[in-house]
């Protein structure tokens, strides 16, 4: 085993592991179940000579260099800790929590079900969703009635969503907007760019839309990818940089709506950057 600094875990394939597949490679190296390896491959994580390799049963050759970031080998290795959200702003109706990344929005191990038992208040419902590792502000509904309306409200489209990334390349302007339908579909996104530096940009994104994947998929369409997304993104890793993003840079920094129950009223919410947003930031001369 190798690491380059404390960022990267890398291995080199010797000729008595040759032949194997990368699950298994990585099950042994790294002392997990092979269940807990092939997560790691759909989190698109695992790197095989610098490409993003998330075939199970790819089979490794003599010399192939394996790479992961070491904070994923760490989280692995940790044993699980009861999760917590955090609540940003709550009323009789509603909450506005701060989603962590590596969690999905409803479902088994959700932010709903955490969110359900953490509040006491199995009827709570996720009004809309954000993507797996896609961090902040979500806003839930306590009551039957309380989501009914919030629903209605959104496909008003008067929600302000605001949300922050880290995007490869230099972003050359101040602000831009991409109109370019999805899936047949109207999609708007306004960006801002925030900071720049030589090999990425700090950019924030308003969006009037919101389609699968919208964010991901205009700032791709534009070359100018989210850092750590392994879907619509970088999949060669020339900067090795890149190999230490664990996750997509993309946070969802803040949410303000007209109160869908109380009339005159305003739910506003903001979510400050995560540690490792932060972290990312600072890995490519844009933090402090």
């Amino acid at each position: 085993m190798k690491a380059k600094g404390s960022e990267i875990v890398s291995f080199i394939v010797s000729k008595a592991e040759a032949g194997v597949s990368l699950q298994m490679f990585l099950s042994q190296k790294l002392s997990i179940s092979k269940r807990a390896a092939k997560n790691m491959m759909d989190d698109r994580v695992v790197w095989v000579n610098r490409r993003v390799v998330w075939m199970a049963h790819h089979l490794l050759r003599v010399g192939d260099t394996i790479e992961v970031p070491g904070s994923v080998r760490r989280v692995v290795s940790a044993p699980l800790a009861k999760p917590k959200i955090r609540i940003l702003v709550e009323d009789d109706h509603y909450l506005i929590a701060d989603k962590p990344s590596g969690m999905l929005s409803v479902g088994e191990g959700s932010a709903e079900e955490v969110l359900r038992e953490q509040t006491q208040n199995p009827t709570l419902q996720a009004v809309h969703r954000l993507d797996r590792d896609t961090t902040g502000c979500m806003l839930f509904a306590k009551r039957a009635a309380a989501f009914n309306a919030a629903v209605a409200l959104f496909k008003t489209r008067r929600i302000s969503k605001q949300y922050q990334a880290v995007v490869y390349g230099r972003f050359s302007r101040s602000a831009s907007t991409v109109k370019e339908a999805l899936d047949g579909e109207r999609a708007v996104s306004h960006i801002q760019s925030e900071a720049v530096a030589k090999d990425a940009s700090f950019l924030k994104i308003k969006i009037e839309t919101g389609r699968t994947h919208q964010i991901r998929r205009h700032l791709a369409s534009i070359r100018h990818p989210v850092l750590g997304d392994r879907e619509h993104g970088v999949k060669f890793a020339r900067d090795p940089r890149l190999l230490t993003v664990p996750r997509q840079m993309l946070h969802a920094s803040g949410l303000e709506l007209p109160h869908p129950i109380e009339p005159g009223k305003t739910l506003k919410a903001h979510s400050p950057l995560p540690a490792d947003f932060r972290r990312c930031l600072k890995l490519f001369d844009m933090g402090k």
